[in-house]
């Protein structure tokens, strides 16, 4: 047999063989093999929590893996976001993010066990939810405080007597507040928690006296009377309580301007296969259409999104500079 021959029959042999290369792309074609764990960065019972535990299901039902809700709460989110970015880029392992871990921290914290944009792959955002202000009931009558105004006023004459609950340090919770804080010249004492759902505990027993809460966690308490509803904090009234003011409004001239808003979205580690992402960002984008998780998360006051990879890369771009800027105008820190 000749030289040529012998190359023939190697090339015909390469070529039926079948390619073991371990690339992406390949890796990504039985995916997912296991169960999916989204790591919820913050305690059970918060917005976070609450909105992983209503895509989850949808999310089970389109790969028919299950995809299971995962709560490790510590540091602002850091401790569960930073659990995610050290994880094996394989697709079985998602955060769910928020204006915290991925755009506020990183100016909150001096020091950081991440790199919010570098150790994470952007999928979608999940939604936007404007924060409220929420009240003890209790106290809110004891204080004679029944809007902004008389709050503002309750503070300024009782400097240091009010408690201000928190999901945790460096989160839009805290943030909002803090941002309260300066521009209507008061003080109140911030309390973080592991969570908006220990949070919200001891702010209807009575241990707390007021939080900027998202409207998801609180909504149900607001509707039972178990707290009392003040302000919204986005720009604009919200659709699921018209009647309720913004801060803006209802703050009078200090507060002109005031905008506190949180949002969260599904993240992987960096390096997970663009296809992956791809199918997750479109099946997520699909169940927030979905009319009953859709009519379900907007009753809540959260606003449903699923935008493309590429958006939600921006948006995390552009809300890391906003909120940088109102870390060093607030003066907060956390550690």
């Amino acid at each position: 047999m000749s030289l040529s021959a012998d190359r023939r029959r190697l090339l015909l042999a390469a070529a039926a063989a079948p390619i073991t290369l371990s690339t992406p792309r390949v890796h990504a074609q039985g995916w997912p093999s296991k169960p999916v764990r989204i790591v919820v960065p913050f305690a059970p019972g918060g917005t976070t929590d609450v909105l992983a535990r209503a895509l989850a299901p949808e999310l089970q039902k389109a790969f028919g893996q299950p995809f299971v809700v995962d709560n490790k709460a510590g540091a602002g989110g850091n401790v569960g976001a930073a659990e995610v970015a050290k994880s094996a880029p394989d697709g079985h392992t998602l955060l769910l993010g928020t204006v915290g871990t991925h755009a506020i921290n990183a100016a909150l914290y001096q020091s950081m066990p991440f790199d919010h944009i570098k150790d994470f792959a952007p999928i979608t955002l999940v939604a936007n939810v404007p924060n409220v202000l929420v009240m003890n009931p209790a106290k809110a009558a004891s204080a004679k405080i029944n809007s902004v105004a008389d709050l503002i006023k309750y503070a300024k004459a009782n400097p240091g007597k009010l408690n201000m609950a928190s999901a945790g340090n460096g989160t839009s919770i805290h943030l909002a507040g803090e941002l309260f804080k300066t521009m209507s010249g008061t003080f109140m004492v911030h309390f973080p928690y592991r969570g908006s759902g220990p949070a919200l505990i001891d702010l209807i027993g009575g241990t707390m006296d007021l939080m900027f809460d998202n409207f998801p966690s609180s909504m149900p308490h607001i509707k039972s009377g178990k707290l009392k509803a003040l302000a919204v904090t986005g720009s604009t009234r919200s659709l699921t309580m018209l009647d309720l003011p913004t801060v803006e409004e209802a703050g009078g001239p200090a507060l002109k301007g005031y905008e506190a808003t949180s949002w969260f979205g599904l993240l992987a580690p960096a390096g997970t296969p663009p296809d992956v992402v791809s199918r997750v960002q479109q099946e997520t984008a699909n169940a927030l259409k979905n009319p009953a998780l859709r009519d379900r998360m907007l009753a809540q006051g959260a606003i449903p999104s699923g935008m493309s990879s590429a958006a939600f890369t921006r948006l995390i771009a552009s809300e890391t500079r906003k909120w940088a800027k109102v870390v060093k105008a607030s003066g907060a820190r956390a550690e």
